[in-house]
């Protein structure tokens, strides 16, 4: 984990180098207290992708435990008898 200081941020190209190497966020702090992360677009993109995949892996495990499940034969069963295959 990186921490740098709000006064580094001046030093832009500095900060995008950091965040390359670090491949995960850069931590910015002012006056001894963490205020921002920066972090680069592909890890920010890495991100937010698994907090979704994790977000609907929890909602599927959520239907199963309140019971909204259907067995897989019935649920082909009845899709070949809607659509008639």
């Amino acid at each position: 984990m990186l921490i740098v200081p709000m006064r580094d941020l001046k030093n832009t190209v500095e900060i995008e180098r950091k965040c390359a190497e670090e491949n995960g966020p850069v931590f910015v702090t002012k006056n001894g207290y963490g205020r921002l992360v920066v972090m680069d677009i592909d890890y920010y993109q890495r991100t937010m992708q698994s907090m979704e995949e994790a977000r609907i892996i929890n909602r599927g495990i959520d239907d199963y435990e309140q019971g909204h499940v259907t067995d897989g034969k019935s649920s082909l069963k009845k899709l070949r008898e809607k659509y008639d295959i």
